[in-house]
């Protein structure tokens, strides 16, 4: 672990506010795939294959699709995460919660992890690497 000072402290590159940034990043463009693949049908889930915009699945596509790049960029970052942590407790319990008690057993993991890490960047924000950061929000 030579990337750690004597004292094991993270070099002043990496603060916990860029990892922040980073996981923002990634939670976003992860969320952002499955509004695509639900909206633009890319990438080809065939599941997703025949969405009418009007249908709960292609108004949730157009939540993901627009959230996910609103919440990528880190614009608008505390009130679309918000809004991204209750769409996702929705789904959680509209299309898991039925099957069973565990999320290992009913498949809700994601959504229930998606539910909690959206509702920690409510209060925490969006990092240093935003658009909020950019222009002067927290």
């Amino acid at each position: 672990m030579s990337w750690l000072s004597s004292s094991g402290a993270l070099p002043r590159a990496v603060s916990a506010f860029s990892v922040l940034s980073i996981l923002r990043i990634f939670t976003g463009l992860e969320l952002l795939q499955h509004g695509t693949g639900k909206i633009l049908g890319f990438p080809v889930v065939p599941n997703w294959a025949h969405v009418q915009i009007t249908s709960l699945t292609g108004l949730g596509g157009l939540i993901e699709l627009v959230g996910g790049t609103l919440f990528t960029i880190g614009l608008f970052t505390r009130p679309v995460a918000f809004i991204l942590s209750g769409f996702t407790a929705v789904a959680y319990f509209m299309a898991h919660a039925g099957k069973g008690f565990y999320p290992v057993l009913n498949g809700g993991e994601l959504a229930a992890l998606y539910c909690f890490v959206f509702l920690y960047f409510v209060f925490a924000g969006a990092g240093p690497w935003s658009a909020d950061a950019l222009l002067g929000r927290k």
